[in-house]
């Protein structure tokens, strides 16, 4: 068995059913160990969208990493994404990311762990440290601009 960290994001609809729905989800085929507070945030990179829901969740899993990829990903479509190369980081019924797999470090074409971004997103460190309070999560968190972490507004 193997602990992951999900980011699990959401600014279209329902946000907050969307998130919970993808977690009742992911329950049903891995073990919620822990989820974060819920954090309200502005949309980075693509600015023209509205405001995200962002929660990280920590599992217990039985599946390999790129076995639970495809997994999540099936999870996104039954909950209404439907993946477009045409804007990146743009609006999402639902978006879920492997954060961290273990102390695996992996590298292919759908699938980077750590997850690449991470460290520069306020909106994936500030939940991450509610649920991992590991001291790299917190001097990574320390590291940020204070207006990105300003920019994260806890909800729940």
């Amino acid at each position: 068995m193997s602990i992951v960290f999900i980011a699990i994001g959401s600014n279209l609809g329902d946000r907050s059913k969307n998130i919970e729905n993808a977690i009742r989800q992911i329950a049903k085929q891995c073990r919620l160990l822990a989820k974060s507070y819920v954090y309200e945030t502005e949309p980075k990179y693509v600015e023209n969208q509205p405001k995200f829901l962002n929660v990280v969740i920590k599992i217990e899993t039985r599946l390999e990493p790129l076995d639970l990829l495809n997994f999540l990903w099936d999870v996104e479509t039954k909950i209404g994404l439907v993946r477009t190369k045409k804007i990146k980081f743009g609006p999402r019924v639902i978006d879920l990311d492997i954060l961290l797999y273990g102390n695996i470090e992996l590298e292919t074409e759908n699938l980077t762990i750590p997850h690449p971004r991470m460290l520069e997103r306020a909106f994936v460190l500030i939940p991450l440290y509610d649920v991992c309070k590991e001291k790299w999560v917190k001097e990574a968190l320390d590291k940020l601009p204070e207006k990105d972490k300003e920019e994260v507004k806890r909800i729940e």
